[in-house]
């Protein structure tokens, strides 16, 4: 291989970020996360919160442009919310294990579902995916803008259990019909967001 067949990098894919996260009872009340679109180059037009409590993990989401479409299963082509959780943030494993998980929301409901986890393991090291149903999502749809407020129950998160591990791994890419996402951490542009749990950012929960 030489340099010039290397994918391109941003410095948003250089460094690792570490946060913490408040505990709350409502997604209402989770800590808005860190807008790292300067590092990305990319257009902010969406604001992530996330908490957690002994119930499981809280996310509000406020997109600043109004909802247009959302579809499934080419969600990414339409408008939706993708996260990404390694209840155990194991940054040691460079591929997939059992805590990971892939979340895939929406801000409307299609096919009957606001919600749904879509993890593909390639190895045995997994878990039963979390039934669409026991996720919770409500949606507020304005004219110019919608929200989203989402809670994984600690059922739906393998390994999780904030009282013994206080860390997790986390990300999110959030998809807009006809135009560029929003990430955090890490690019979809030039690498597998939900192949690389070890760049996912480390979340302390306090």
């Amino acid at each position: 291989m030489v340099f010039e067949d290397l994918s391109p990098l941003i410095p948003l894919d250089c460094f690792a970020f570490s946060l913490s996260l408040p505990r709350v009872e409502r997604a209402v009340d989770a800590a808005a996360l860190s807008q790292l679109t300067s590092l990305s180059g990319e257009e902010s037009f969406a604001q992530v919160g996330a908490g957690y409590s002994s119930k499981g993990l809280y996310f509000h989401v406020e997109v600043k442009e109004p909802f247009q479409k959302a579809q499934f299963p080419r969600y990414e082509e339409g408008d939706a919310f993708e996260l990404f959780i390694d209840t155990r943030d194991l940054k040691n494993s460079g591929f997939l294990t059992k805590f990971c998980h892939h979340f895939v929301f929406f801000p409307q409901e299609v096919d009957g579902i606001w919600g749904q986890e879509i993890t593909h393991f390639r190895t045995e090291d997994r878990h039963e995916l979390c039934a669409p149903g026991a996720l919770v999502v409500e949606a507020e749809l304005k004219k110019k803008s919608y929200a989203l407020q989402i809670f994984i129950p600690s059922q739906c998160l393998h390994g999780y259990d904030q009282a013994i591990f206080k860390r997790v791994g986390l990300t999110y890419i959030v998809h807009r019909f006809g135009g560029e996402p929003q990430h955090f951490v890490l690019s979809s542009k030039y690498m597998a967001v939900a192949q690389h749990p070890s760049l996912w950012a480390s979340v302390q929960l306090n």
